[in-house]
């Protein structure tokens, strides 16, 4: 079953708020999630919101103002349930 992605802008302006710390604690989100079957996680060139911090996008959802601070929160909080309701299986 084709997996579906989240993306991680890595644009400048993440750059500088803090992105590559973002990465490893999404990584360990996803893994403790057991999420690997269902989600490719891939960087991005600019998602084009960046006044409004750190974003990801899931299908046509954005996630807003990520920090390395909020991002197990936003996880938890936004983007695992979007994922959750998405209509591929989780990986038992």
């Amino acid at each position: 079953m084709a997996k579906q992605n989240l993306y991680l802008c890595m644009g400048s302006a993440c750059h500088q708020m803090g992105v590559y710390e973002v990465l490893p604690k999404l990584q360990e989100l996803i893994a403790e999630y057991k999420l690997e079957s269902r989600i490719e996680l891939k960087g991005s060139f600019c998602l084009e919101t960046c006044s409004s911090g750190i974003v990801m996008k899931y299908q046509d959802q954005h996630f807003i103002n990520i920090s390395p601070k909020n991002i197990e929160d936003k996880f938890i909080g936004e983007i695992l349930p979007m994922i959750q309701n998405s209509n591929l299986p989780l990986n038992s």
